[in-house]
């Protein structure tokens, strides 16, 4: 099976933003995650293991346990509790037995994977008869500003092409229905999970700075590829950080959220 190339890359200046922004956006996804019940949860695509330990806090009768693609991921991992464990593997192609989580959910993968149907099929596959799975991604096009910052937009708009020609899909969200239709699960519902900031409070700098990191973090690629150039990413930068310096400034976004139930 073809791999897509990650966008993000595992430098420490991901592995920093990876942990602020998921200060700023766990307590949203775990109201959405519903596990109180659960005595098994798996997490796919646990990057550095930060939403699967709090998870395991909140569940401490609970096997929590996350898997991984990336070995470097892994190795930040905190691995300190006794009902957490996480595992190198593919989401392709799960090494765990059938029917046998309560939980199951995945949270920004869908769009880094070669194959989004074959995940969300083996994510049936372990899960439980009647088992529960949870799904979050991303709609890129969903994200603006106001006042609006075209020069970000154009480069923003870049690194949607930039994934795609790396063999991920930033518009993916919009596809949770039919996609976990097609993979075999029935009661699908749909949300969004809303991430407003304004001026006056911490979240908008938290958000700016976390698509300016994601934008510095492929820049390399961009310019290489011809998407943009050097002097285009640095007025981008510059205009969206420009939002914190001002008293009137607001950042909407929303996740495209599922949760759908494996038939018995």
């Amino acid at each position: 099976m073809s791999e897509a190339k990650y966008i993000h890359g595992t430098q420490e200046a991901e592995r920093r933003r990876l942990s602020t922004f998921n200060q700023l956006v766990n307590p949203s996804f775990l109201s959405f995650l519903q596990v109180d019940s659960a005595k098994s949860v798996l997490e796919v695509g646990s990057g550095l293991g930060l939403l699967t330990r709090e998870v395991a806090l909140r569940l401490p009768e609970a096997e929590v346990v996350g898997i991984e693609y990336s070995e470097a991921q892994l190795a930040r991992a905190d691995h300190g509790l006794p009902n957490l464990r996480f595992f190198q593997g593919d989401a392709h192609d799960l090494d765990f037995e059938d029917n046998y989580f309560d939980v199951v959910y995945c949270r920004w993968v869908l769009e880094h994977v070669a194959d989004p149907l074959r995940v969300l099929q083996e994510m049936r596959r372990v899960a439980r008869p009647d088992g529960r799975v949870f799904v979050e991604e991303v709609d890129t096009a969903a994200q603006c500003y106001d006042p609006p910052v075209p020069r970000f937009e154009k480069v923003w708009g870049q690194v949607a092409v930039l994934q795609q020609k790396l063999g991920g899909d930033s518009l993916i969200g919009r596809r949770l229905f039919r996609l976990l239709k097609v993979a075999g699960f029935t009661d699908v519902r749909l949300s969004m999970g809303t991430e407003v900031y304004w001026s006056g409070t911490p979240g908008l700098t938290v958000w700016v700075n976390n698509e300016a990191a994601i934008v510095e973090g492929c820049r390399s690629e961009l310019v290489s590829r011809g998407l943009v150039s050097q002097a285009e990413i640095e007025e981008a930068i510059a205009e969206l950080r420009g939002l914190c310096e001002r008293d009137d400034a607001t950042s909407w976004y929303y996740w495209n959220r599922a949760v759908a139930l494996k038939p018995r």
